[in-house]
């Protein structure tokens, strides 16, 4: 992290984006805003021209937009790069910029109220840019996809695996579901952090590039075997046994956890828990904060196998950091090592 302020450029085709955002960073005297530009070919020169720690920059701009500016800056320059993305728009590109190397996106402040704004999380997320080792975002260009399948042994040492994620977390799960087996014969569930409008183009974005079919589950559906499965992001997402047949089903609750919520990588982890006792595998990604610790350390009571991403492959070492140094973690692994150790682990 640099030591002294924190230099950025922020990029945005709209002046009063420009003012919003521009006042919430000048509200922090560990950043400093070294440039503004209104687009996305004027951003990149100047980000050449400065070197800023961190470049913040619209997504969507009429001529040269957030993933020109991505593909620029990560070509000419590595830097850490924050995408703000509007709550009216859902664009998809928004994860091939991530694929790209983009740090990550966040939505546009809508309440300018300075109370609210003061919570907006922007100026956290550009000091977690700022810690970033850029050769980890060169790598999320370098993703490698398998394409064999695996000879299974039958019955499997467990039924279900889940993962959690959060900040680097959309290439770091396209990374492990991408490799795992075409042939895969349990289900895979994850609870990415992310705005609700964009979860559904994540699920078809991962669906077209698995093998395996993925998509949102709906509430009261079975969970079945080679399903990968993407919680939603307007509620909490849980596995339950069907009062009837007993078989693990789906269920939505608006129960609220202390760490994340919509969606909650610790309910579904305790759902989990409770519903597979030591039958599944249990992973946290990189990420921010300290959501999936509790729900890890459950699944780790129960005799299920948990895992965490190793802080040299995370983008942001904070939910594995946690979830390791509260005991919840059985293994410490590489991200680019996970597919392969969870089927060995099948």
């Amino acid at each position: 992290m640099p030591s002294s302020r924190i230099r950025t450029i922020l990029i945005d085709d709209s002046a009063f984006m420009r003012k919003v955002i521009s006042d919430i960073i000048n509200r922090d005297e560990t950043i400093e805003l070294v440039g503004v530009a209104r687009n996305g070919q004027q951003g990149s020169e100047m980000a050449l021209q400065l070197k800023p720690d961190v470049v913040i920059t619209d997504m969507v701009m009429p001529d040269f937009d957030g993933l020109y500016v991505v593909n620029s800056v990560m070509d000419k320059l590595p830097t850490p790069i924050i995408l703000l993305s509007s709550l009216e728009k859902t664009d998809s590109r928004i994860f091939d910029a991530l694929q790209h190397g983009a740090f990550d996106f966040i939505d546009k402040p809508v309440d300018l109220d300075s109370v609210h704004v003061r919570d907006y999380r922007l100026l956290e997320l550009i000091k977690e840019a700022a810690r970033t080792d850029i050769s980890l975002l060169k790598a999320k260009q370098l993703a490698y996809k398998n394409v064999h399948s695996h000879s299974f042994e039958s019955p499997l040492n467990y039924e279900i695996v889940v993962i959690g994620s959060s900040t680097g977390g959309p290439s770091a799960v396209e990374l492990i579901i991408n490799n795992l087996p075409n042939n895969l014969k349990i289900p895979v569930v994850i609870v990415q952090h992310m705005p609700v409008r964009f979860l559904e183009s994540f699920a078809q974005r991962l669906n077209e590039q698995s093998p395996l079919p993925v998509h949102i589950p709906r509430k009261g559906e079975l969970v079945k075997g080679g399903n990968i499965y993407v919680a939603p992001g307007d509620t909490n997402l849980r596995i339950e046994h069907n009062v009837l047949t007993g078989a693990p089903m789906f269920t939505y609750t608006d129960r609220k956890y202390p760490e994340f919520n919509f969606p909650s990588v610790d309910c579904l982890f305790e759902s989990v828990a409770e519903t597979y006792g030591g039958n599944c595998i249990a992973a946290i990604l990189t990420g921010m904060g300290k959501d999936g610790a509790m729900g890890m350390a459950k699944i780790k009571e129960r005799g299920g196998f948990t895992i965490a991403q190793d802080e040299e492959s995370s983008v942001v070492y904070g939910m594995p950091k946690v979830a390791w140094e509260s005991g919840a973690v059985r293994q410490v692994v590489k991200l680019r090592q996970i597919p392969g150790f969870i089927v060995s682990c099948l």
